[in-house]
């Protein structure tokens, strides 16, 4: 298994290179060359098995034994041994034919820690081999930080540093990432908004001589292991729903579609996915060019969902490479004129998107009418990213007889403040979080200014 760049002009790599590189040297993103299959006994074999063991046997093909076997199914077995519930991601009725995948069950209660706790295990394994040591950074909206830190923060090779936009992420999100007071993590509160802080990272990652030659490594959804284990929880939610032997359809919160991304992935293997549907809050972009074809930034607003809150959407990249055919040279034309002006797909590539993928997007309103109506309807109370998936599940959904499954990206805890103006009383952290509020917090405030933070990493890198 090589990848290659959705710019085509990036030598191709093995898949240690790939995790260890995470952006192609060209700025494009990198896919597998060829994507492995699921065969349909494949599939019914997974009926019954545990979370770890379909994770194992998903992956498999991508790690293409850089690995070895037991070692692999030790690192995966590892990774999901600390999350809370022992379906790792259990699967929720609300109506006759729609589900709640709760992803939230992980060590900060959000989706990320599905690909975090494996990566950082992952990273460690390939340094550890190598005799090196990397510096991780990378730049968050609020749930990213928190995961990465804490399926980081144990590794003997990696020092750690987190962007956050600062004043702009929820206060349980904030003090998940700078509460934690081990010596090779750093967190950095940027004086801007999550734009200026994943600008910064890549550019960073464009040029890394301020580190005198030390390894910097991504961990945000550039990086294609993060992308792998997601992968995973479509197809473990899809066979415990009767897959292969039917489809099913997913619901998305998106933004900078990795999540996604490891949905047409999983598809693309052999999973029988009738349709895709992206939710959006007010930060419309993926909204506005299924819909409109308008492939155009705008002013960042600020919402009740702030993990969403992007104006570009990074890994839409992956998803464009393989509408437009695999086309490198066609996906770098159309993004570089999409970073100096509104842009638009061609004819061909959108109504590709438009066979698999719908689209609907929720503004802080709706969002705080979901979250009282689902507490009505189903006694569940949703975060307010998982609030616009429940709501565009409703509206875009193309057919009542397949299942639709919601992705629940979050804890409602980790955004009481939206919870309570919806006009409940909130939601306690679970016990081991309890006491999160009146930890000591430690993070450094920066301007947006590239060569100020860059200097801040060089300095306190171990």
């Amino acid at each position: 298994m090589r990848y290659i760049s959705t710019r085509g002009q990036a030598p191709a790599l093995s898949f240690e290179e790939v995790v260890l590189t995470g952006m192609a040297s060209d700025g494009g993103l990198y896919v597998p060359e060829e994507i492995p299959r699921l065969s349909h006994d494949e599939l019914t074999a997974m009926a019954g098995l545990s979370y770890a063991e379909i994770a194992f046997r998903v992956m498999k093909p991508f790690v293409n034994g850089e690995i070895d076997d037991d070692t692999f199914r030790r690192l995966v077995r590892d990774a999901y041994a600390t999350f809370s519930h022992d379906a790792v991601v259990p699967l929720n009725q609300l109506d006759a034919n729609h589900f709640l995948l709760e992803l939230f069950h992980g060590p900060t209660l959000a989706f990320k820690d599905v690909a975090l706790q494996l990566l950082g295990r992952i990273l460690d394994h390939f340094l550890a081999k190598r005799g090196e040591r990397a510096v991780i950074m990378g730049a968050t909206s609020g749930d990213t930080g928190s995961a990465a830190i804490e399926g980081c923060r144990h590794c003997d090779n990696l020092d750690i540093f987190i962007l956050h936009p600062h004043n702009r992420v929820s206060e349980v999100q904030r003090r998940q990432m700078t509460t934690v007071l081990a010596d090779n993590v750093f967190n950095i509160a940027i004086e801007g908004n999550f734009d200026d802080a994943q600008a910064m990272v890549k550019a960073s990652f464009a040029n890394q001589d301020f580190l005198n030659g030390t390894r910097l490594v991504a961990v945000n959804s550039i990086n294609w292991a993060r992308i792998m284990a997601q992968v995973v929880y479509y197809v473990a939610a899809a066979v415990a729903l009767g897959a292969p032997h039917r489809e099913v359809s997913f619901c998305v919160p998106s933004a900078n579609f990795g999540n996604v991304f490891a949905g047409y992935m999983a598809y693309r293997m052999g999973l029988p996915v009738k349709q895709f549907i992206i939710a959006t809050n007010a930060n419309d972009i993926l909204h506005r060019t299924l819909a409109d074809n308008d492939f155009s930034k705008r002013d960042l607003v600020a919402t009740l969902a702030p993990s969403m809150d992007i104006v570009v959407s990074s890994n839409f990249e992956r998803l464009l490479f393989e509408a437009y055919e695999r086309d490198g040279d066609a996906v770098r034309v159309l993004l570089e004129r999409f970073q100096q002006e509104p842009a638009a797909l061609a004819e061909a590539p959108l109504a590709k998107l438009r066979e698999m993928f719908a689209s609907h997007s929720v503004d802080d309103a709706t969002i705080l009418e979901v979250i009282r109506e689902a507490r009505h309807r189903t006694q569940e109370i949703l975060d307010p990213h998982t609030a616009t998936g429940y709501r565009a599940a409703e509206r875009a959904r193309a057919d009542a007889a397949v299942p639709m499954i919601t992705l629940a990206t979050a804890h409602p805890a980790k955004f009481a403040e939206a919870v309570v103006k919806a006009g409940f009383p909130g939601v306690p952290l679970p016990p081991h979080m309890d006491d999160l509020l009146e930890r000591e917090e430690r993070y450094t405030v920066l301007a947006a200014e590239l060569l100020a933070v860059q200097r801040f990493v060089a300095e306190n890198r171990r």
